[in-house]
């Protein structure tokens, strides 16, 4: 396991490295950090000069990428346009999402799983079919139509949340809009858990649990969900990442200021510093949520072994 632990550090380092000069090239490649700076308001050529100095912008790529790299090694994520460390955006914005993304990863592992288990085990029945088709309304509606929906309905019309998160963003005040961001993946997930229940159900340990007499919960419980949730478990650490990343659109609707926040802020006024560092953590997080999903393999299914 050890060994195993450590081959998979080690190449995460040149996806590491192909992700973020990928994402730093497109950053400052693509667009003018000086020109978005500035605005119209461009300053004289000295002064220009001077700040692209500083700002490594003047060097060839690869030689900025470098640089960049072992400024955040050493903890440095460089300045926002408006003279904040983004260090500190990070400290203001990640520990929101981290909230929300938990809440919502919550509302995925317990109705998800809950809702697709059911379904499997009355495959062909009515709540089978209700389950199904609730799924499938979910898939086809864009998650904006749904967090509009919710903000509209739950907040103005019925007056049972307020519109906005709070700046405090209690996990009280993340239900709704954890429903929201978790709507889509609660639907594939319930999709998922049920296909698998399903197949499951036909295999051979499974009758052979039964004719040993054991309890319909332990070969339920035991037997039956620990199997059935391995993609289920391969789809969940996937999200972890995608749901930080594209929380997006849920905290623009209720004006949260997470991770999402800052990045559609940065997009926006073209702040390379803030987009670059904030996704670099991102990447960071998706390839350590998916090596903990390689290592709860072998906890799932005792026949994975690693070398």
């Amino acid at each position: 396991m050890g060994r195993y632990v450590i081959r998979r550090l080690l190449q995460m380092i040149p996806v590491f490295i192909g992700t973020t000069f990928i994402i730093f090239a497109m950053v400052y490649a693509l667009g003018d950090p000086i020109a978005a700076m500035f605005g119209d308001r461009a300053p004289d050529p000295a002064t220009l000069a001077r700040i692209r100095a500083e700002l490594n912008l003047d060097k060839p790529m690869v030689e900025q990428y470098v640089l960049y790299m072992g400024n955040i090694f050493s903890g440095d994520f460089g300045q926002a346009f408006n003279g904040q460390q983004v260090t500190e955006l990070m400290g203001e914005a990640f520990p929101v999402t981290m909230r929300l993304t938990l809440v919502a990863i919550t509302i995925e592992i317990v109705l998800g799983i809950g809702l697709g288990l059911v379904s499997g085990l009355r495959r062909g029945k009515l709540v089978d079919t209700i389950t199904l088709i609730g799924t499938l309304v979910v898939i086809s509606i864009p998650v904006f139509v749904i967090g509009y929906l919710a903000q509209y309905f739950l907040a103005v019309e019925w007056d049972i949340i307020d519109p906005a998160v709070s700046s405090d963003a209690t996990f009280e005040e993340l239900i709704v809009p954890g429903f929201v961001l978790a709507g889509l993946s609660l639907a594939y997930i319930t999709r998922l858990t049920r296909a698998s229940v399903a197949e499951n159900l036909r295999a051979d340990y499974l009758r052979t649990a039964k004719a040993k007499g054991l309890p319909r919960s332990r070969v339920i419980g035991v037997h039956l969900l620990r199997n059935s949730l391995i993609p289920v478990v391969t789809f969940i650490g996937t999200d972890v990442g995608a749901l930080m990343g594209g929380a997006i659109v849920t905290e623009r609707i209720f004006n949260i200021h997470g991770v999402g926040y800052q990045l559609w802020n940065g997009v926006l006024r073209g702040n390379s510093p803030t987009v670059v560092g904030f996704v670099t953590i991102l990447v960071l997080v998706f390839l350590l949520a998916n090596l903990l999903v390689d290592l709860l393999y072998a906890v799932l299914d005792p026949r994975i072994r690693y070398a």
